[in-house]
């Protein structure tokens, strides 16, 4: 898209109040939703919950296809289509819905940096679990990923996912770990989002931002989804105030308000 359609779309967002029929889609939660869409959906949730903007979630089976980037979530709102969070955070900011504008400069840049930081770590390891381990890949993530379709189309995408996801694996220098280096990646992980977060009830102290939504959505997923193995969850759990901070989140955006 050219800057002049980027301003175009951004003045047209802008253009238009957040509606009340406002549609986040993602995959079937109970039998389909793997770990990485659901901890991605998560923290679009968080997010958007943390901005005050309503959102209604919709479970569709084919959720990933009906994506325009083919990536879990994405919102429907008015005429716009966006997915993922990123974007999803410029498009709300167009409409005057932010959480980081208190932050200065080296802020910012240190928020975004701890947002690449769980990109490339989390939801890599998240992916790297999920198809390359060859148990929970057989056991889990197959079995989800082709549940809402007849055989074999169901077991032909299952397979074509994995594939897709191991070659990603290798263009990324990942193909070669093995699952205990994946879990210390984990674990140094969120040791570095430990120290930064030290004492404070969020990143940046009183005020929650993106990189919190985005915390949560994945460090709670990993705490709540039944894997073949709880190694993922313990590493998690050897820090206490990611632990705190996660329930801080869940008590004061998501209780009483609907899951």
């Amino acid at each position: 898209m050219s800057l002049a359609a980027e301003a175009f779309v951004s003045q047209m967002a802008a253009a238009e109040p957040w509606p009340e029929n406002a549609t986040l889609y993602q995959p079937l939660k109970d039998d389909q939703i793997l770990l990485s869409d659901h901890a991605s959906s998560l923290a679009v949730q968080a997010y958007l919950r943390m901005c005050g903007l309503p959102v209604q979630v919709v479970c569709r089976a084919n959720a990933e296809y009906m994506s325009p980037s083919g990536k879990i979530p994405f919102i429907h709102v008015g005429n716009q289509v966006v997915s993922e969070l990123g974007p999803i955070v410029q498009f709300t900011k167009a409409k005057g819905h932010t959480l980081s504008d208190s932050l200065d400069d080296v802020q910012r840049a240190e928020m975004k940096a701890y947002m690449e930081l769980v990109y490339n770590m989390l939801l890599t390891a998240e992916l790297y679990v999920q198809w390359c381990d060859d148990a929970t890949a057989a056991e889990i993530s197959r079995p989800r990923y082709s549940s809402p379709y007849s055989w074999p189309l169901g077991k032909i995408l299952a397979y074509q996912k994995q594939l897709e996801v191991r070659r990603k694996m290798n263009a990324i220098g990942w193909g070669g770990k093995s699952l205990e280096q994946v879990y210390e990646d984990v674990s140094q992980c969120c040791q570095a989002l430990s120290q930064r977060l030290g004492t404070q009830p969020y990143f940046f102290n009183k005020q929650a931002t993106e990189l919190d939504a985005l915390v949560f959505g994945h460090l709670f997923t990993i705490l709540t989804t039944r894997l073949t193995s709880t190694e993922l969850a313990e590493r998690v759990k050897s820090y206490s105030n990611l632990l705190s901070f996660c329930r801080r989140i869940e008590q004061t955006y998501f209780e009483d308000k609907g899951s």
